[in-house]
């Protein structure tokens, strides 16, 4: 994988980030999958509801700082 830093990513480096975000986007939309059929199930499994819901948002977080860094590297390449 090539590494950049943020002020000057090279077009390797951009491509590999798109692909990084394609991928978390997927598993992403499996937790929100996931954590929509535990609600729906409860009050069954309730115990996994806070460990689904912590994994969930911390995909998210990292989805979201990830794609505000695509889009300063894209703004950067052109």
């Amino acid at each position: 994988m090539t590494v950049a830093t943020e002020n000057s990513p090279t077009p390797e480096a951009f491509a590999d980030l798109k692909k990084k975000v394609r991928k978390l986007n997927s598993k992403a939309g499996q937790m929100k999958m996931d954590l929509h059929d535990l609600a729906e199930g409860l009050p069954t499994d309730y115990q996994d509801l806070m460990e689904t819901a912590q994994r969930t948002y911390d995909i998210f977080s990292e989805l979201d700082q990830l794609k505000k860094q695509l889009k300063n590297w894209e703004e950067a390449l052109k």
